[in-house]
């Protein structure tokens, strides 16, 4: 049985209706994660927790679920932001809201369509960039001495970083691999440079 055909006019209609819906949505959706955040950050304020000088530097990390664990790492040792860069989800976002549980509303974040323009941005703040990647350049993440503040890139799951960008860092550096597939999940590999960092700042 056909059913009726839609006219041009009637699914500009309908089309109309679901974007005027989404854009509802997420402008709620905005007003709550910005509520939530200066709450957040009102209750830090008030114990006297100072993140500390350490940036985290997302380059177009495709995964939700990564970047959710990433933003739960970060609130754990309390630091200073996260920037997401290009395709990287970022708050407010359904699945972070997921997967970071409340840690998204700890984290200062800032979002940059390019992350050329963020490395940029940072370094003119003063800020010392380092490029987590495996490369023929880069040196142990044991080695390195940490300023304060720094900043961690952390890339794409396939790709890496930018070449671009790692152009931009001012050090390369990276964990060293003693298995065949010299590769660690974006995820897994950021703790284990963020408490070093600590480490080496005597917070640990």
């Amino acid at each position: 049985v056909s059913g009726k055909v839609e006219t041009l006019e009637e699914a500009a209609t309908r089309s109309a209706r679901q974007v005027s819906f989404l854009l509802r949505e997420h402008r709620a959706m905005l007003a709550e994660f910005l509520r939530n955040a200066d709450a957040a950050r009102a209750e830090q304020e008030a114990l006297g927790l100072v993140p500390h000088p350490l940036i985290l530097v997302l380059d177009n990390v495709r995964s939700a679920e990564n970047v959710g664990s990433i933003f739960r790492t970060a609130e754990t040792a309390r630091l200073q932001e996260i920037v997401t860069c290009g395709i990287t989800p970022h708050p407010p976002h359904t699945k972070l809201k997921k997967t970071a549980l409340s840690a998204v509303e700890y984290v200062d974040t800032r979002h940059f369509e390019s992350t050329v323009a963020a490395v940029n941005a940072l370094k003119d703040e003063g800020v010392f960039v380092f490029g987590m990647e495996t490369t023929s350049r880069s040196v142990s993440y044991t080695r390195v001495d940490y300023p304060k503040p720094c900043a961690l890139v952390l890339g794409n799951e396939l790709t890496g970083i930018d070449t671009q960008v790692m152009d931009l860092c001012d050090e390369l550096i990276e964990i060293p691999m003693f298995g065949l597939k010299n590769s660690l999940n974006v995820a897994s590999a950021c703790p284990v440079v963020i408490f070093e960092t600590l480490r080496k700042w005597d917070l640990l």
